[in-house]
């Protein structure tokens, strides 16, 4: 089992940034991606960005592409999700999710979900 942790979240106006991280414990040497999804309100959740463990792959959502950057930290089995030039339809509950795949990952089909952390952005 692993158990992924968000933090990062909060309040900013549009134009600009938040990091999100996503530590891992547990069996984290089961984790060959992790990645990041999105429910805004009233909306189905979303992938957003996901990268393989040893970070070679890294493949992300359209609308967000240029604009977020997905990296992790195999040493503090940590995550991260870099986000610039945020606007209001960025707004939503940010899920980090661990996959045995970038491919299953980006079908929805993950192992182990974070509690989320909402990101707000204002116009």
């Amino acid at each position: 089992q692993v158990q992924l942790v968000e933090s990062g979240g909060g309040l900013v106006q549009a134009g600009g940034s938040l990091r999100l991280s996503c530590a891992a414990s547990g069996r984290t040497f089961s984790i060959n991606a992790m990645g990041w999804f999105r429910q805004a309100p009233g909306k189905e959740r979303e992938f957003v960005a996901a990268i393989s463990w040893g970070g070679r792959s890294t493949t992300y959502a359209e609308s967000v592409k240029g604009r977020f950057t997905i990296f992790r930290d195999n040493a503090k089995n940590t995550g991260y999700l870099q986000m610039n030039s945020l606007k209001p339809e960025d707004t939503a509950v940010y899920y980090c999710a661990a996959a045995r795949s970038v491919a299953r990952m980006t079908s929805g089909i993950c192992d182990s979900w974070g509690q989320g952390t909402q990101v707000t952005v204002s116009s």
